[in-house]
């Protein structure tokens, strides 16, 4: 049974990612205390003239004053000063293209230290973002990295950038780094990166989206985010019914369920081997009020399971007793998922554990239920030794219940 889910947060830009893009703030002007300035008399005459002009909004007289300045500006120091006027008279009168050129001229001067040139090509590479010259706006974003490769405002303006370029790889490799950069620095990283890096991973069918989803839920275990990362697992993998059942099981243990869909398929795929599991769950979903037991949806599975007399909990402990001491796998298995699905871990884990001694064993599907069993139980230890044994196909849904293991209290 396919699903399909509506992740709204994932497909959608990140508001304040492109707020910050679209958003220039120019640079403030560096005091010149900082350092001593290489200005001649002449230049300081024209220079003084021109900040009374800008402090003064002076709009008639600032292009004059500013042309008299760069005529006598000889010094790189001269030059830069005279480009912070222009682009302080710049960003008074919101004039993105003349912040754009006084921005250029500070840079062009020659008298900005390292420490002014960040800030400087950051601004740049907004105005032109803004401005939708995104080959400019990523060369500026790309120079504040060459100064400081862990620059993690540079790092998600820049995939932003190769995102509107269509360059989606690209964009979700830089929201990554920008995650370890913030890590690295002994810092939680926004769950806004992460959410956009899976988002885009996601729209873009990239094979990287199902790995992205389950960083974001290690950092960020809510029932939101395990929600949207389970449905991602769920869209991208070719999963059978037992599969489907699995992953629905670790969204009821991190209250991820949601929707009709969600509990229909979780009650129609544990029908058959587990019904006293799924009787539970639509009665929990009622009672809570998530789904309604009169839509025809629930009525026909209600009605169904009803019917369900195999499996039962009275019968189930003379039915381990045969599934120890028989020699196949299979009836181990299907008993301990049974006593799984009635929340009795301690003894799905005997039959789990039993069944990897028999004839027929899958190990990966019962090394699985044993981590989820042993998961559910609360032994961390346990449960991580078992699914971390689980190779092949299974394997990728395992690495979900080790980050749900490792995220619990």
């Amino acid at each position: 049974m396919r699903f399909t889910p509506t992740i709204f947060a994932l497909a959608l830009a990140s508001a304040a990612t492109h707020a910050a893009a679209a958003q220039p703030t120019p640079a403030p002007a560096a005091a010149a205390a900082e350092r001593k300035l290489n200005i001649s008399k002449a230049a300081m005459t024209a220079i003084t003239d021109l900040n009374s002009a800008v402090d003064a909004n002076d709009v008639a007289n600032i292009p004059g004053k500013l042309a008299a300045a760069r005529a006598v500006a000889q010094t790189g120091d001269e030059k830069y000063v005279i480009g912070q006027l222009q682009l302080k008279a710049a960003a008074a009168a919101n004039d993105d293209t003349a912040i754009k050129a006084g921005i250029e001229a500070m840079l062009a001067s020659g008298g900005a230290d390292q420490a002014q040139t960040v800030p400087l090509y950051m601004n740049l590479g907004k105005i032109e973002y803004k401005g939708k010259r995104f080959a400019a706006a990523a060369s500026s974003f790309e120079r504040v990295l060459t100064i400081n490769p862990a620059d993690t405002e540079a790092l998600i303006l820049l995939a932003e950038t190769r995102n509107e370029q269509g360059r989606v790889n690209d964009a979700v490799a830089l929201l990554q780094r920008a995650v370890q950069a913030k890590t690295a620095s002994g810092h939680k990283a926004d769950q806004a990166w992460y959410k956009r890096a899976v988002g885009l991973a996601y729209e873009a069918k990239l094979p990287t989206a199902v790995g992205l989803s389950r960083q974001w839920v290690a950092a960020y275990p809510t029932p939101a985010s395990w929600r949207d990362a389970l449905r991602i697992y769920r869209q991208a993998a070719t999963l059978d019914e037992g599969s489907v059942l699995d992953t629905l099981r670790l969204a009821r243990a991190t209250g991820a369920l949601e929707g009709d869909p969600d509990f229909h398929a979780y009650a129609f795929n544990a029908s058959d081997s587990s019904p006293g599991e799924a009787r539970a769950v639509i009665e929990e979903a009622i009672a809570a009020k998530q789904i309604d037991p009169n839509k025809p949806l629930f009525k026909e599975i209600i009605a169904t399971l009803r019917t369900k007399r195999a499996l039962g909990r009275p019968g189930l402990p003379q039915l381990a007793r045969e599934a120890k001491a028989g020699p196949m796998a299979r009836l181990a298995v299907r008993t301990g998922d049974a006593f799984y699905g009635y929340g009795d871990y301690a003894q799905a884990t005997e039959l789990y554990r039993a069944a990897l001694t028999k004839s027929g064993a899958d190990a990966d599907l019962i090394n699985l239920h044993l981590g989820m069993a042993l998961a559910r139980a609360g032994d961390k230890a346990g449960a991580t030794a078992a699914l971390n044994a689980v190779t092949g196909p299974r394997s990728e849904l395992a690495k979900f219940w080790l980050v749900y293991v490792g995220t619990r209290p």
